[in-house]
């Protein structure tokens, strides 16, 4: 089992930038294929990008491409998403999220473990 802590949330100006953690504990970092989702109030959970063990392949959402990035460091156990030229759409909660499957997974049911979440505010 993998336990997920977020951080990194807060509010920003249109234009801003943000940076994301995840601190990953239990069980060996780099076996999980890596996540993030976000989740704006009444709307449901929207894949942003995902991560390979080895962090050699990406994949991002249209809505996020060029924009984010996404990247880990399996030996600080952390995953991270760089936010650039933030847009009021992008305000939401952001969730890690790990799974033991071994390809890129883009779908939230795909994952079986889940952070708590970390807030990020974009005004304009």
């Amino acid at each position: 089992q993998v336990q997920l802590v977020e951080s990194g949330g807060g509010l920003v100006q249109a234009g801003g930038s943000l940076r994301l953690s995840c601190a990953a504990s239990g069980r060996t970092f780099s076996s999980y294929v890596m996540g993030w989702f976000r989740q704006a109030p009444g709307k449901e959970r929207e894949f942003v990008a995902t991560i390979s063990r080895t962090g050699g392949s990406t994949y991002y959402a249209d809505s996020v491409k060029g924009r984010f990035t996404i990247s880990r460091d399996n030996a600080e156990n952390t995953v991270y998403l760089q936010m650039n030229s933030l847009k009021p759409e992008d305000a939401a909660g952001y969730y890690c999220a790990a799974t033991t499957r071994a390809s890129l997974a883009t779908r939230f049911y795909d994952y079986n473990y889940w952070g708590q979440g970390t807030q990020v505010t974009v005004s304009s």
